[in-house]
C-alpha cells in the first residue's frame, strides 16, 4: 500500500512534511511512501526509511498566488503535479496528500485525476467537533465559491456517504446552512436548493443556521464554499480567541494558576477534542476518482501524519465506491452535470 505526499507544498514543507511521513510509516508497517519534489533536498532527510520512500524529482513549486489552472499546466514539474502524475499512472497509489494550495490541488484533480460520473464539483469537507460527544461535517469548505443548487445537492450526498463511513452512521443527519431555519429562507442559491434536498436519498433536516453546526443536532452541513469556508474561518478564529482569553484569565489570578493545576487533565482532553486535525487529518476532496487529502498550509508533522492515516482508512472503507452506491439512488441522468 502506497500514498504519494506532496513533499513541498504547505507553509512548513519539506522539513514538516517529511517528519510527518516518518511518523506514518513508523506508525503503520505496511505503509509505502512516494515523495514528490527536490530530490536531492528529500534525500537528505529519510535517513533510515530508504527502503520505504521513493523520491521522484520535482524541482519547481505552485505557490498560493499563482492561478492554478495555469500552475498546473505549466509547472509540469513542480512537486504537486508530479504527485497527481503517480497517483493517475500508478495502481498501487491509493491516494494523495498535500499541504498546497487549495486551488491548485482542485484543479490537479479535476484535470488530472477526474470527477466520480455523476458529480458535478469535488467538495472539500472538514470535520469539526462538536458540544456533545460527536462531530460534523462540513461541504464544501472552500474549493467552490460560486454554486449551482445542483453542485450542493451533490455536496450532501457526498458529505452524507462520508460521515456513514466514518462513523459508521446509517442515515446522517443533513442540514443547509442558511440565515433562518423555516422553509423559504435564504438567497436564490438555498431556496432553489432546498427541494433538491429534501427530495434526495438523504436524512435531510432542512435549513440550520450557522449558530447550530456545532450544536451536536447536525451531522453534515452543506453549503457553498464561499460561506462554508467563512464559516469555517471564522470558528477557527474564534476558538482561538476564547482559548487565548481563557489562558490569560487563568495566568492572571493566583487562585486560579492553582485551579488549573488540578484542571490539566480536563484541559488536556479539550485540547485534545479541539485538535480535529490530529485526530482526522486534512480534508479529503470528495467527488474524484481517487482519494486526494488536503492539508491546511500551516499542517505540522501530525496533521501530515493523520492524513496518510487517513488516506489508508478511507481506501480500506471504500469511500469512492460507497459515494458512487449513493447515486444509483439518484436518477444521475436527469441532472445537467457541469462541465
Amino acid at each position: 500500500m502506497k500514498v504519494v505526499v506532496d513533499a513541498f507544498g504547505g507553509d512548513n514543507a519539506p522539513l514538516e512534511i517529511v517528519e510527518g511521513v516518518k511518523l506514518a510509516l513508523k506508525k503503520n508497517k505496511d505503509l509505502e511512501i512516494v515523495l514528490c519534489g527536490k530530490e536531492d533536498i528529500l534525500k537528505q532527510m529519510i535517513s533510515g526509511f530508504e527502503n520505504r520512500i521513493e523520491i521522484i524529482d520535482a524541482d519547481e513549486i505552485i505557490n498560493n498566488g499563482e492561478h492554478p489552472t495555469f500552475a498546473i499546466r505549466k509547472k509540469k514539474n513542480s512537486s504537486l503535479v508530479r504527485a497527481y502524475d503517480i497517483l493517475k499512472e500508478r495502481e498501487d497509489v491509493i491516494g494523495l496528500v498535500s499541504a498546497g494550495s487549495t486551488g491548485a490541488v482542485l484543479a490537479g484533480a479535476i484535470m488530472k485525476i477526474g470527477r466520480i460520473k455523476g458529480i458535478s464539483r469535488p467538495a472539500l469537507a472538514p470535520i469539526l467537533p462538536t458540544k456533545k460527544d460527536s462531530d460534523v461535517i462540513i461541504i464544501d469548505s472552500g474549493a467552490n465559491v460560486d454554486c449551482k443548487p445542483v453542485n450542493l445537492l451533490h455536496f450532501a450526498l457526498m458529505g452524507s456517504a462520508y460521515y456513514s463511513i466514518i462513523y459508521n452512521t446509517p442515515n446522517p443527519k443533513v442540514a443547509l446552512l442558511n440565515n433562518g431555519s423555516e422553509e423559504g429562507k435564504g438567497n436564490e442559491l438555498a431556496k432553489e436548493c432546498f427541494p433538491l434536498l429534501k427530495n434526495a436519498p438523504i436524512n435531510f433536516i432542512g435549513n440550520k443556521e450557522g449558530g447550530d453546526f456545532m450544536s451536536g443536532d447536525v451531522d453534515v452541513m452543506v453549503t457553498d464554499g464561499f460561506a462554508g469556508n467563512a464559516l469555517l474561518k471564522g470558528t477557527e478564529g474564534a476558538v482561538m480567541a476564547v482559548l487565548s482569553l481563557l489562558k490569560k484569565s487563568i495566568k492572571s489570578h493566583f487562585w486560579s494558576k492553582i485551579g488549573a493545576l488540578f484542571m490539566s487533565k480536563t484541559f488536556k482532553e479539550l485540547k485534545g477534542r479541539i485538535d480535529i486535525l490530529n485526530k482526522h487529518g486534512g480534508s479529503p476532496l470528495l467527488g474524484c476518482k481517487k482519494l486526494v487529502v488536503k492539508n491546511h498550509g500551516s499542517c505540522k508533522r501530525n496533521n501530515i501524519c493523520s492524513s496518510i492515516e487517513q488516506t489508508i482508512v478511507l481506501h480500506e472503507k471504500g469511500l469512492i465506491s460507497e459515494i458512487e452506491k449513493v447515486l444509483i439512488n439518484l436518477n444521475v441522468e436527469s441532472i445537467v452535470e457541469e462541465e
